[in-house]
């Protein structure tokens, strides 16, 4: 009787185990896709911030890499980004008594080509936008740009994610 307890709790058990490899804490299912193709992102804005092409290109990699295990490639990936930076631009938010801003707000947009090279209704082509607000007082430059830019790229390469794997 033990015996027969005991197998079928390991078989119980294993089915469980093999049950739950196909989820994704992500959330993000790559189906059968085995390969990853990122191009770089060039900055074709108005305003040109000199570091933005090569940090926003690395993060998007960086993110498919830690939350997938798809195989970087350089060319013929299933799964291919292409696109641009087209916008960067700052505008004033709030006014204060003296009619000068209070608060800016750095905004950045990226135009972003996605193809499934193995399920073709996945493709997309789609702008993504993020900002982040700083004083008014404060310059643009050093500890407050990167702060912002941090920000800004983490949550645009995030809703890239969901959008083509994810599929929020």
């Amino acid at each position: 009787m033990t015996k027969f307890i005991f197998t079928a709790l390991f078989l119980i058990g294993s089915l469980l185990l093999i049950s739950c490899g196909a989820y994704s804490f992500t959330g993000g299912s790559t189906g059968d896709a085995k390969t990853l193709q990122i191009d770089f992102f060039p900055n074709q804005a108005p305003l040109v911030e000199p570091s933005l092409s090569q940090a926003f290109t690395t993060d998007l990699l960086d993110l498919f890499t830690r939350q997938t295990n798809l195989t970087t490639v350089t060319s013929n990936g299933d799964l291919y980004f292409s696109g641009e930076i087209t916008g960067y631009r700052v505008t004033p938010m709030s006014a204060t008594a003296n009619q000068t801003a209070a608060q800016n707000r750095l905004t950045v947009t990226v135009n972003v080509r996605f193809v499934n090279k193995l399920i073709e209704k996945d493709d997309f082509e789609k702008q993504f936008s993020f900002y982040s607000d700083f004083a008014a007082n404060a310059q643009l430059t050093g500890g407050v740009l990167e702060s912002a830019l941090d920000e800004i790229l983490e949550r645009i390469t995030q809703d890239i994610f969901n959008a083509s794997v994810a599929k929020w």
